[in-house]
């Protein structure tokens, strides 16, 4: 790329009328504030320039430089030409198109970035801006180094006509480029982001953050309105409109998003390899940080079944965020199916564990009634196993090993799931475990009811909490159906074997954590300390597999299951 116009940093005016609450704001103060408004919050907008120097460090940025030719391929005219439109917006903005190329590193953590501005033509998608975009991919793909775009569009540039619509097809092939080369990718949507930019690669990457109130869609509202007469809801395309409906993973105020970003790229960058024992792998159970495993079903006393039911069902049991709080570094939760869904009986997103990046997902219960009503008893709809299968998708591309955590009563059983095919969801995360090339670790904290578990259990290796239970159905199922009586769940308990001895006896399970006495909410602190260690040896041991020993091993597993029957052919 050659020399051109640099992007002049525009400064503060000495006062500004604030969009959101009509307040006058001192420009310097705003400025101070990162331009949010003190008063109502407001994100204002930023330049390409400012956003670059709010995101990456001071030391070792790099702007690159870029000449772009005549782009009036169609003569265009609408009320002037379309050079002299280009004319002014690069007088005005001291810029040559709407985006700048950066490379340098959040708070350490190494990043290309492409930035868009939304003075320059309203932000708009022409050849030259695919083309940077484009650019900015390949670069990040050739250094091996996550891509950050930042958008601010009202869409494709009309006057280039169709040669800008192609660009929503060339961009999306560079981010295709970056799926392929297992290279992080990172959108931060600001407002607006609409049209050509919000349907192609600004809805791509693998994380989408939004400032707050930023607003997102492909047609505007005003279109919408003129075109179809429809009355819009409140909040209508807003960052909390679409988190809402699973379109988005996080909502981060702009004070926030150099901490987020770098905790991201810390484990998602590539530069953070699992560490794998030298040597093939260690034997289950070999080394101090998995001693307090129990491998063998006979170090366990026979225990009361339905004991085991009550303790794994107490509120006051390690949820998965305590888990990820006490026993992992560095979780970002990562929202929503990307097709319309949100669902939080299921949160995951990637983390650390004891300095390894990994990808966690898990059924999130809650205690409180409103925590148990907004996380819907810890029952997962169709949605939220597929928020969990696109967050496993992610952990194969970046070649993060998979941790699961299981805790629910089982998938939710209501009208609305099986509308939005709560069979064909489950089933596809099973066979999509099946088929991953990262190491896969499950731990059961609580209960594992049925298939609505098993969507997040075919694992390489599958532990259990001493106290937690793990079984085809509730005891109180199995009694209503076998016994006609649900009075006889203690007697459905018993027979299916569902405590942890059992389940290690029959292979279900490959080892126990054992509980602090009076079960993991007797002693949280000592259990997620526990589990983490088991899961950190687990980890560390399968990492030294290759991804066809790996996937191998998985399906062995749970092809063992019910061998012992004789097929004559």
């Amino acid at each position: 790329m050659t020399g051109r116009t640099q992007p002049k940093l525009a400064g503060a005016a000495d006062w500004v009328l604030c969009p959101g609450c009509r307040t006058l704001l001192y420009g310097k103060r705003l400025a101070r504030a990162q331009h949010v408004c003190p008063e109502c919050s407001h994100h204002h907008r930023l330049t390409a320039a400012q956003r670059i120097d709010q995101l990456l460090d001071a030391e070792g940025r790099h702007l690159f430089e870029y000449a772009a030719g005549d782009a009036d391929v169609l003569g265009f005219t609408d009320t002037a030409p379309y050079p002299q439109r280009l004319a002014g917006a690069r007088a005005s903005t001291g810029m040559t198109e709407a985006v700048l190329l950066a490379a340098g590193t959040v708070l350490g953590e190494p990043v290309v970035t492409a930035v868009m501005d939304f003075r320059f033509l309203g932000g708009s998608l022409g050849a030259v801006v695919g083309e940077l975009i484009t650019r900015a991919a390949e670069i990040a793909v050739e250094r091996r180094v996550p891509l950050l775009l930042v958008s601010a569009s009202g869409g494709a540039r009309m006057q280039e006509g169709a040669v800008s619509l192609m660009q929503m097809a060339k961009t999306s092939q560079a981010l295709a480029r970056l799926d392929e080369a297992g290279i992080l990718t990172l959108s931060l949507v600001t407002d607006p982001t609409y049209g050509g930019v919000a349907a192609s690669f600004a809805s791509l990457a693998d994380v989408i953050i939004a400032e707050p109130g930023a607003r997102m869609g492909f047609a505007g509202p005003r279109v919408i309105a003129q075109t179809i007469r429809e009355t819009l809801p409140d909040g209508f395309q807003t960052a909390e409109f679409l988190r809402e409906r699973g379109h988005i993973d996080v909502i981060c105020p702009r004070a926030e998003l150099r901490p987020a970003l770098a905790r991201l790229l810390r484990v998602g960058g590539g530069r953070n390899a699992a560490p794998a024992p030298s040597g093939p792998a260690a034997p289950a159970g070999e080394g101090a940080p998995d001693s307090e495993v129990i491998r063998d079903h006979s170090r366990l006393s026979a225990g009361d079944a339905w004991q085991a039911v009550q303790t794994a069902r107490s509120l006051d049991r390690p949820t998965t965020l305590d888990y990820l709080a006490g026993a992992f570094e560095d979780f970002q939760e990562l929202h929503g199916d990307r097709v319309g869904g949100g669902c939080r009986a299921i949160v995951g997103g990637p983390a650390r564990l004891d300095g390894m990046p990994v990808m966690v997902v898990g059924h999130q219960k809650g205690r409180t009634a409103a925590e148990l009503t907004t996380r819907n008893y810890g029952m997962p709809t169709p949605a939220g196993y597929r928020k969990a299968a696109r967050l496993m998708r992610m952990a194969a591309k970046l070649r993060l090993p998979l941790v699961t955590i299981v805790d629910t009563p089982g998938a939710y059983p209501g009208v609305s799931a099986e509308e939005q095919g709560q069979a064909g969801a489950i089933a596809e995360n099973i066979r999509l475990m099946s088929t991953l090339p990262v190491p896969v670790v499950t731990l059961v904290s609580g209960e594992g009811g049925s298939g609505g578990a098993l969507a997040l259990a075919v694992a390489n290796e599958v532990l259990i909490c001493s106290s937690a239970t793990y079984s085809v159905i509730s005891p109180e199922g199995c009694a209503a159906i076998l016994w006609n009586d649900p009075g006889m769940a203690r007697t459905a308990a018993a027979a299916l074997r569902i405590d942890a001895g059992h389940l290690l006896r029959l292979g279900v399970v490959d080892g126990v954590v054992p509980e602090p006495p009076g079960g993991s909410q007797a002693d949280p602190h000592l259990a997620v300390q526990r589990v983490g260690a088991a899961l950190a040896d687990a980890v560390r041991r399968l990492s030294a597999l290759d991804a066809n020993a790996l996937v191998a091993g998985r399906r062995d597993r749970f092809r063992a299951f019910g061998a012992h029957v004789v097929v004559e052919s």
